[in-house]
């Protein structure tokens, strides 16, 4: 059964019978070709336990209180779909943490990222990603365990989008960088230039950021 032009020979190859099934597409409008060209605009056409694999996330990156958990909910709820939050904040209540901490926070963090791609609605918003727990590994405990490297290549993120600092430092009881706050862009920003990562920079008050943000995932990725 087949809408190709293809199918008849692919038959009369394996000795079967062949049923031409809408070649004109009349009924469905859509190939598998046109969807690999552009999964998110034939999303309804894709069958639902293959959708994770086309969903395209979205990473705000950046040192502490520069506003990726607000925007995350905000475009989260604007795109009509899944945000990710930092799942760091359930499961540690200071920077007193330890090696079996940041890793159980790897852990989670990747698992909370696979979860929530299978209900996504085409785009996955997340607060942070593993590079993050790698540099606050590094800071905190001046070691990065091995298996956080691996963690990072489970997911692969569409686009980054580098959160700048220029933005009222907020207090809560786990941020205590806000004296070293250029320092920490700086190390973020680094991350990603060493691994050779394409990424946009976020910069201005709340409607500057989202205008940055909606801009290009309008433009490049809806």
């Amino acid at each position: 059964v087949s809408s190709e032009g293809y199918g008849a020979l692919l038959a009369r190859e394996l000795g079967a019978t062949y049923i031409s099934f809408d070649p004109k597409r009349t009924q469905s409008p859509v190939s598998a070709t046109m969807i690999r060209s552009d999964p998110l605009k034939f999303w309804d056409f894709i069958a639902v336990p293959g959708r994770p694999y086309f969903v395209k996330k979205i990473c705000f990156f950046g040192p502490e209180s520069t506003g990726k958990s607000t925007m995350a909910k905000h475009f989260a709820n604007l795109y009509n779909t899944e945000f990710v939050p930092e799942v760091s904040r359930e499961l540690i209540t200071s920077n007193d943490f330890t090696i079996d901490d940041i890793i159980r926070i790897g852990e989670a963090q990747t698992q909370r990222v696979i979860d929530r791609s299978r209900t996504a609605n085409k785009l996955l918003f997340c607060d942070t990603d593993l590079i993050t727990t790698e540099i606050y590994s590094r800071h905190y405990l001046k070691q990065i365990p091995p298996i956080l490297f691996e963690l990072e290549k489970k997911v692969k993120y569409h686009k980054y989008f580098l959160f700048d600092i220029d933005v009222p430092w907020v207090v809560d009881d786990i941020r205590d960088l806000g004296l070293r706050r250029t320092e920490m862009f700086d190390v973020f920003k680094a991350e990603l230039d060493n691994r050779k990562m394409e990424y946009q920079l976020v910069k201005g008050n709340f409607e500057q950021r989202e205008d940055i943000i909606k801009s290009f995932i309008d433009s490049s990725i809806r």
